[in-house]
C-alpha cells in the first residue's frame, strides 16, 4: 500500500523517525553519563537532546497519522497494529514531554527523571517493533510495482451506485490491478489474460489489501499471508483464508472499463 505522504514515492514517515529515535535515546544516555559522572554540560546536553526529540517526534506522527488513517487497510489485523504503534507511541512521548517539564526544576530527583526516560525509550522499542512489522510484514508504504504493471493507480469516485466508468481499457496491462475507493467501499478492478474483472479489496483472512498483491491465471494472492482467490468467482483457492471474496459485474464498452455497483 503506497504512502499517502511521499516524496517520489518514498514514504516520509520512516524518513522522520529516525531523528525522535535518536534524539531520545541520546537523552537518556546523556543524563545517565550527566548524573553519573556529575557533569552540568551533559545535563544540558540531555535537557536540549529531549526538546529535540518532542519536537521531530510531533513531526514524525503527522505522516504516521496519515498513513494510519487512509494507507492502512480498514477492519484488518493491519489497522490494530497500527493503532497500537500509535498509541504506545504517544504514551512514549508523554512521558519524555513529562521529563522534559520535570528536568526544569533545578534539583530534579535524577533517578525518577532516568526512570522516566527508560520507560520512554522501552516504549520507543516496543513502538518500533510494530512499525517495522507494518513495513516488513503488512507491507505499509510500499509502493508496489511487479512486471508490466506499471505504477501504483489509485482512484477516488463519489458515486456509490448504479454504472461508473473506473478506467479505461489501455490503462490496466495484463495482471495489472487498480484500487478504487467508492465511497466507504475499497473495490480493486484488475486486468487478466482474456476480460476485466472487480472484487473487494479486502482478504477474508485478516483484511489485507489484494491491490497490493499479485494476480496471475485468473488468481490474485494476498501479500500477507499468501491467501489465494478466483478472480472470477471470489472462492477460496489456497489458505488460509477459508470465505471467498466478493465480485462486482464490470464490462469494457467501447474502450471504457464499466463497473456495477
Amino acid at each position: 500500500m503506497k504512502s499517502k505522504v511521499n516524496i517520489k514515492s518514498h514514504p516520509l514517515h520512516p524518513i522522520l523517525i529516525p531523528f525522535p529515535i535518536a534524539f531520545f535515546t541520546g537523552t537518556l544516555l546523556f543524563h545517565l553519563i550527566g548524573w553519573l559522572m556529575d557533569n552540568p554540560d551533559f545535563l544540558k546536553t540531555a535537557y536540549y537532546l529531549n526538546i529535540a526529540g518532542i519536537l521531530f517526534a510531533l513531526l514524525a506522527a503527522v505522516p504516521g497519522f496519515m498513513d494510519f488513517l487512509y494507507t492502512v487497510p480498514p477492519k484488518s489485523s493491519g489497522k490494530k497494529r497500527a493503532a497500537k504503534h500509535g498509541i504506545t507511541n504517544v504514551i512514549m512521548l508523554v512521558c519524555f514531554i513529562i521529563a522534559f517539564f520535570y528536568r526544569r526544576d533545578e534539583t530534579p530527583n535524577h533517578f525518577l527523571l532516568a526512570l522516566l526516560e527508560i520507560v520512554g525509550v522501552s516504549l520507543m522499542v516496543v513502538a518500533g517493533w510494530m512499525g517495522g512489522t507494518l513495513v516488513y510484514r503488512n507491507q505499509i508504504g510500499v509502493d508496489i510495482r511487479y512486471a508490466n504493471a506499471g505504477k501504483w493507480k489509485e482512484e477516488n469516485f463519489t458515486n456509490d451506485s448504479g454504472e461508473i466508468q473506473v478506467a479505461t481499457a489501455d490503462e490496466l496491462k495484463v495482471n495489472s490491478m487498480k484500487l478504487l475507493h467508492v465511497k466507504d467501499k475499497r473495490i480493486v478492478v484488475a486486468r487478466t489474460e482474456d476480460r476485466f474483472v472487480a472484487f473487494e479489496d479486502r482478504c477474508t483472512h485478516k483484511g489485507g489489501s489484494l491491490a497490493g498483491g499479485s494476480t496471475i491465471c485468473n488468481m490474485v494472492q494476498c501479500p500477507w499471508h499468501g491467501s489465494q482467490f478466483d478472480v472470477i468467482t471470489g472462492a477460496v483457492k489456497a489458505g488460509p483464508a477459508k470465505e471467498a471474496i466478493k465480485i462486482y459485474q464490470v464490462r469494457e464498452d467501447g474502450g471504457k472499463i464499466i463497473l456495477t455497483l
